[in-house]
């Protein structure tokens, strides 16, 4: 396969080209997995008769040789490697976050004191923990837990603990996900607000400490960053595996029919837009972060490209 260079990639527009690209990538899946091609050759022949779930597989099978394809044609296998390097380098964090943080340190130590987080903190570091960063202590988790060391793993569920549920320990990990875990929501009060009195009038406003002054017209946030973007990316469900994807398809209410409501009353059908959400986020907690990107394209991928 040849790459291509800047000034013949809008050659890749006409569909003609489009077409011969996707001759191309039906040829070598052939050659590199005959099963698969003939998988993929039935549901472009019958793209009716495939079930969700089905469907969901085949996507997320086909996924690394169209990878491997596009990282060929635009010559860019290096940073699609670097890009699933780096990520694996982060599954320790999924894995004690998981794991260890939430089934296990929150639960044992439910009302950590505020001030024991500097203490456990040294002991860790005294064990090894150094630098003492998020992927280092998960890290040593894991290494404590196949030492069997329970001394060290009791210190880590202490600070684990100390690190997601205190003010001080959170302040401590700002910007970090290892400690960050679920809580619940109060739908009617989502943006945390004080009340002052100004001129005689009550209002609400946002706290001084979480303004943001904006300059010019760029946007006060700055969104999330890869590491809190694969957080996510790992909370999700993954429910297309069930044969279902609710933020496609919404969330029926098997008891009275139809689907489920917000709090608000609005009736949840999921994205209009029907993008793959559930087979997005577990190709891209993988490392696949152009397979996850060409499923949110996906409109119907089972129709035929090819002439």
């Amino acid at each position: 396969m040849h790459k291509i260079s800047d000034s013949h990639a809008i050659a890749l527009a006409p569909r003609d080209d489009l077409v011969a690209l996707d001759r191309q990538f039906v040829a070598a899946l052939q050659r590199d997995d005959a099963e698969l091609h003939a998988k993929l050759m039935r549901a472009r022949a019958e793209p009716d008769a495939i079930d969700k779930h089905d469907e969901a597989a085949l996507i997320i099978a086909l996924a690394p040789y169209l990878v491997t394809q596009l990282g060929s044609l635009f010559g860019i296998e290096g940073e699609l490697a670097a890009i699933a390097a780096q990520t694996a380098m982060r599954d320790p964090i999924r894995t004690v976050k998981r794991n260890f943080v939430q089934r296990s340190a929150v639960k044992q130590y439910p009302n950590p004191a505020e001030s024991a987080g500097p203490a456990l903190r040294a002991a860790l570091e005294a064990r090894g923990v150094t630098p003492f960063n998020e992927l280092n202590f998960a890290r040593a988790v894991l290494d404590f837990e196949a030492a069997n060391d329970q001394d060290s793993l009791d210190l880590a569920r202490e600070y684990a603990a100390w690190a997601a549920l205190t003010h001080a320990g959170r302040a401590a990990h700002h910007g970090d996900v290892l400690f960050l875990i679920p809580r619940k929501l109060n739908p009617t009060s989502l943006v945390a607000v004080e009340t002052i009195e100004r001129d005689g009038v009550t209002m609400l406003r946002l706290p001084e400490h979480e303004w943001r002054a904006r300059d010019g017209f760029s946007l006060t946030d700055q969104g999330m960053t890869t590491a809190q973007g694969l957080d996510q990316s790992n909370y999700c469900i993954w429910c297309h595996e069930q044969g279902k994807d609710s933020c496609s398809k919404g969330l029926p209410d098997r008891k009275a029919g139809g689907f489920q409501k917000s709090p608000f009353g609005v009736a949840l059908a999921g994205c209009p837009l029907e993008e793959r959400i559930s087979e997005m986020n577990m190709l891209r907690a993988g490392g696949d972060l152009l397979g996850a990107f060409a499923t949110i394209l996906i409109d119907n991928p089972m129709v035929a490209a090819t002439g």
